[in-house]
């Protein structure tokens, strides 16, 4: 019996496919390429030239993984954090990275963050991520966007990101928490870095008055 073998045009930036029909049976073999998106998710499927089927079967290859309901990565594409970061900015848009997190990413501390500490607003439920240990943390909707700016993830994702003076505020806001000495090494290192002022740390530290009198006493000693 002959073999009959058909191409099927898709989008450019994915291999042609092979049909081939042998004794009434249909196989698909699938060829995938570095152009393939980082991330993709079932309702992104028809604009970038993709069918389920397609979807389903790069996962079963390996070349994809599921990283949360319906939203898939390219494995490899970038470290299991950095994936559960990519989940939350996706599904819960207003997430921040904050406190220790956020102090690290700043290169303000040493420490090693346990779990990725995310803020989200007060009434918002968390969701839930299996690449990477996540703590989330509740913070009041007025202030919520006070010192918050992004950081790129990978393939144009972004998640938001608190500034240092915010990540300072926060950490002597809840020293009952994360303990004093945390605060105040923070505090120092960041100012050690030029441009750092203390005016822009007030500033901040006034929208929150619980936490005005301890940085401002911090300040007090340490300049």
């Amino acid at each position: 019996m002959t073999d009959h073998v058909c191409q099927m045009r898709v989008a450019p930036w994915v291999n042609d496919r092979l049909c081939n029909r042998y004794h009434g049976s249909v196989t698909i073999s699938a060829g995938y390429t570095d152009d393939w998106p980082a991330l993709v998710s079932y309702r992104d499927l028809p604009e970038k030239g993709l069918t389920r089927f397609g979807l389903d079967k790069a996962v079963d290859d390996g070349v994809f993984e599921r990283i949360a309901p319906g939203l898939f990565a390219r494995s490899g594409a970038t470290d299991d954090t950095t994936l559960a970061q990519a989940v939350i900015a996706l599904k819960r848009p207003a997430s921040t990275l904050c406190l220790l997190s956020a102090a690290a990413l700043h290169d303000l501390t040493d420490e090693i963050p346990r779990a990725t500490d995310v803020a989200i607003p007060r009434g918002t439920h968390p969701i839930k991520v299996k690449t990477a240990p996540v703590e989330w943390h509740r913070f009041d909707v007025d202030t919520f966007d006070v010192g918050r700016g992004e950081r790129d993830l990978f393939d144009g994702l972004r998640i938001g990101l608190y500034s240092p003076q915010r990540t300072i505020v926060d950490l002597f806001r809840l020293r009952h928490i994360w303990g004093q000495d945390l605060a105040i090494d923070v505090l120092k290192r960041w100012l050690r870095r030029r441009g750092s002022t203390a005016s822009s740390l007030l500033a901040v530290a006034k929208r929150f008055p619980a936490a005005y009198p301890a940085v401002h006493s911090a300040l007090e000693v340490l300049l």
